[in-house]
């Protein structure tokens, strides 16, 4: 009889479900063990939530920052035209009950398809065990979760294992969630009233995003940073619009500021910092990173290499250190982002299976801030500009130029590309602008096919619009590229 090949995936979030519906396609038998729900905290407490409730934030800004400016009227009699109140308001409650909603919605979606492939799902946890058996095969002991918590261990025999599973919020020990006032990113979407005045310790992309949301939506947010700028991962430039946006609409930004504890004082939050100042709120989010779910799960008692900071060390086709031991997804601290995680996993798919692979290329993912205005990026920074590692022109073209903004009311923002001197090829760009998530692709497609800037100068873009911005930059660097070989 011929041999079916097993694969167990433990985790089912973009890395693991991604990772089984190949493996079926290719006619493996497939088991992910998961103890949350299909879709992990991409889609049941992050991803899919946060980028949910933006949206309704965007229509909120689009509606506070630009309704006169475009001749909106608004036919309403309890308003009085000189109070700068505005005159829209949110129900947290009910657009909280909307997100968990579509968020299961897509749990639910995930699993039919994964089933619909041949694939068995099973609520656990998964733990490896440290020997082999004598085929090379690896071993997964399943303890069950939820509705089947009681019951025995199961232990599933496997000829390639996938890790794929995710983190959890980092907390300081001083400053304890509690679900109620002081709170990590998974709980915001429990609440029913919008917060008064919300403290958002963290400046990274989760901070950025939750502080710039919840300032559309009504509240007075203040965002504790310990850097001299909010995202300092990020292009500097853009830092710079979104934190001179941030204050603009009345975001109180503290820079150069780390905190040192959260408690609560009735129904109030107070926030300590490290050099003795106090500030209030009537919530705190702690957004201060992830910590990667790695723990307790025989790793490296299996001969899996963890990181200091206890993430899986993996190759550029997923493989880890032990021998039929694969790791994809936030565990791995490569990129916290779905697309590489399902990328990861798919890889590591192709490559235990005998398939074309082309390995991870870290220099053609695309991501994307969701704050307002967006951040997008791709290929090589601003950073690696400055300190050697490419040596490459930047040309940076301001959005307020642009016919199409103009009309739209659109004044923050730019498009930033970078090429190499001798060939001109595009070998990264930054897009700050509303839906900068859709404007990248096209720099995107550049880096990734080693596409030049006159051959995006030379494209068609659509008049008016904001792509026309890329194609101008564009024709900037190959007039100065031009220019230079004459």
């Amino acid at each position: 009889m011929e041999h079916v090949t097993r694969i167990v995936i433990i985790g089912g979030g973009p890395g693991g479900y991604e990772a089984a519906l190949v493996a079926a396609q290719l006619g493996a038998e497939v088991t992910v063990v998961d103890c949350d729900g299909l879709g992990g905290a991409s889609v049941l407490t992050d991803c899919v939530p946060s980028k949910t409730l933006i949206a309704t934030a965007e229509v909120m800004t689009n509606f506070d920052s630009s309704y006169e400016e475009l001749g909106i009227r608004v036919e309403d009699s309890t308003h009085d035209p000189d109070d700068p109140a505005r005159v829209v308001g949110v129900d947290l409650g009910k657009v909280n009950r909307r997100v968990k909603r579509l968020a299961l919605a897509q749990s639910h979606d995930i699993v039919a398809s994964v089933t619909r492939a041949g694939v068995r799902v099973m609520r656990g946890l998964g733990r490896l065990e440290p020997s082999r058996g004598p085929d090379g095969s690896r071993e997964v002991v399943v303890t069950p979760t939820g509705d089947a918590a009681g019951e025995a261990e199961e232990r599933l025999a496997a000829d390639a294992v996938l890790v794929a599973t995710g983190g959890h919020p980092r907390e300081i020990p001083d400053a304890q969630p509690d679900g109620e006032r002081i709170l990590n990113w998974k709980q915001l979407y429990d609440l029913e009233e919008l917060p008064e005045e919300l403290i958002v310790v963290g400046s990274g992309v989760t901070g950025a995003e939750f502080a710039g949301a919840y300032r559309a939506l009504g509240s007075n947010v203040t965002l504790v940073s310990s850097r001299d700028r909010v995202l300092p991962g990020e292009d500097p430039d853009a830092a710079a619009v979104l934190e001179d946006v941030f204050r603009r609409r009345g975001m109180n930004v503290m820079a150069r500021s780390r905190a040192a504890s959260a408690r609560r004082v009735g129904d109030k939050v107070e926030v300590e910092l490290q050099d003795g100042r106090t500030i209030t709120g009537s919530h705190c989010l702690v957004a201060v990173g992830a910590i990667p779910n790695t723990a307790d799960m025989g790793l490296e008692e299996a001969g899996v290499r963890l990181k200091d900071s206890g993430h899986i060390w993996t190759d550029k086709v997923s493989r880890t250190s032990a021998p039929g031991v694969y790791a994809a997804g936030d565990c791995t601290g490569v990129f916290a982002l779905a697309s590489v995680a399902a990328m990861q996993g798919r890889i590591a798919m192709y490559h235990f299976l005998g398939e074309t692979v082309t390995p991870l290329n870290l220099k053609a993912v695309s991501a994307n801030v969701f704050t307002d205005p967006e951040i997008a990026t791709v290929g090589y920074s601003q950073a690696d500009v400055d300190s050697g590692r490419m040596d490459a022109w930047s040309v940076k073209l301001p959005l307020l130029r642009n016919p199409r903004a103009k009309m739209q009311g659109i004044r923050d923002g730019f498009v930033k590309l970078f090429c190499r001197p001798g060939t001109g090829i595009v070998v990264g760009g930054v897009v700050v602008a509303p839906r900068a998530s859709e404007l990248i692709h096209p720099l995107s497609v550049a880096v990734d096919n080693n596409l030049t800037v006159g051959q995006i100068a030379n494209s068609f873009t659509v008049y008016p619009s904001l792509t026309g911005s890329i194609g101008e930059v564009a024709r900037q660097l190959h007039t100065r590229k031009t220019a230079q070989d004459d």
